[in-house]
């Protein structure tokens, strides 16, 4: 596996982080940015959470600030969009995106993957490469009851320390979801362990991400 060291100094690095609920970034991507502190960078971090009301609201806030702490500079935006119902509101998501783009041009961008049959999550997919078309996009992966799992070709690798924080953080701080019987240990971990193994990681574990577009 032969990696490609886009940057030898570790600087600070703008970061956009898009989901449509409360935990998703999270799940996705999480340990990458746990990886990207652990390396060097700060992170000027714009965290976008689509649907996120009343309880959830809250754990999307204090997950996002115990999160990094003082290794990122974040900026939350928390919307009450319905869940499941993205695409009744797609003209109102839109402006919300484009408002977003306004003010957020970073380096890096995490969002959920085209393939996803989540109705949500795929159509913020689709809005990300709609409203950001010049950046550097990385779609994430969540498990679900679907199968929807797509061919990864961008991998990070996780150190066994970090990817225990991470799946810790989750079951601390997304209570509303730990009656969901997939949403456990086992599974964050063992979607961790598979990508791992296709990378090659020195932990055995690794975050995965389909990357459409990539200027060298």
């Amino acid at each position: 596996m032969l990696p490609l060291l886009l940057q030898v100094k570790p600087r600070r690095l703008g970061v956009l982080c898009l989901g449509a609920h409360s935990d998703d970034i999270e799940i996705g991507c999480g340990g990458t940015l746990l990886t990207l502190v652990e390396r060097g960078y700060h992170l000027d971090l714009t965290w976008v959470v689509l649907s996120a009301d009343g309880a959830r609201a809250a754990e999307s806030r204090h997950s996002a600030q115990s999160l990094f702490g003082t290794a990122a500079n974040l900026n939350l935006h928390l919307g009450t969009f319905q869940d499941s119902h993205f695409p009744a509101e797609f003209a109102l998501l839109k402006a919300k995106l484009g408002e977003i783009r306004s003010q957020c041009s970073p380096d890096l961008i995490f969002t959920h993957g085209l393939n996803d049959r989540h109705q949500d999550h795929r159509l913020v997919a689709e809005m990300t490469w709609q409203t950001w078309r010049d950046h550097l996009i990385l779609e994430y992966e969540i498990p679900k009851y679907e199968g929807d799992l797509d061919r990864p070709n961008t991998f990070v690798p996780v150190s066994k320390a970090l990817a225990s924080r991470k799946v810790d953080h989750l079951l601390e701080h997304f209570g509303s979801q730990r009656s969901k019987d997939w949403f456990t240990q086992d599974t964050f971990l063992a979607l961790m362990r598979i990508r791992g193994v296709e990378c090659r990681s020195v932990s055995g574990l690794a975050e995965a991400f389909v990357a459409r577009k990539l200027v060298i």
